[in-house]
């Protein structure tokens, strides 16, 4: 039973540029079934990348804005700390994500939710599930 869920940034931006998308409806079923798992360094990074003007071509501000506010209100947050930075350095290709394993393993997490190949070509690790927002979907009969 998945029960923590941690989804990456590129999935959640995808999910507040494409309503009803595959993205978002994983974000969807992870904010109303399970325990949706961030960090405030991740929060802080996908709110700059939706900030920027170049994603008005697909939806307005205020709607990022909102999209931004309903994942932080309904995080789990936990700390990342330099110990357990060190703890996952190395284990995946792409050093940039490196928060997402520590963030797992922090949260105790049963699957990361990615279409980052670095992450998916990982899964399962340490027992976490790594799945794309199509596999997660599956996973609950979607």
């Amino acid at each position: 039973m998945i029960s923590k869920v941690i989804v990456d940034a590129s999935c959640l931006i995808s999910a507040a540029i494409r309503p009803s998308s595959i993205p978002d409806q994983a974000v969807t079923l992870a904010l109303r079934t399970c325990q949706f798992c961030s960090s405030t360094s991740a929060l802080d990074e996908l709110q700059q990348v939706l900030q920027r003007r170049r994603f008005d071509a697909y939806v307005d501000f205020d709607s990022r804005m909102f999209f931004l506010e309903t994942i932080r209100s309904h995080s789990q947050m936990f700390t990342l700390t330099d110990s357990i930075l060190s703890e996952v350095k190395g284990f995946c290709r792409d050093a940039s994500d490196d928060h997402i394993l520590a963030l797992a393993l922090v949260a105790q997490a049963d699957v990361i939710v990615s279409g980052d190949h670095d992450l998916l070509v990982m899964h399962p690790w340490r027992g976490i599930a790594i799945l794309t927002p199509a596999q997660f979907l599956a996973e609950f009969g979607v």
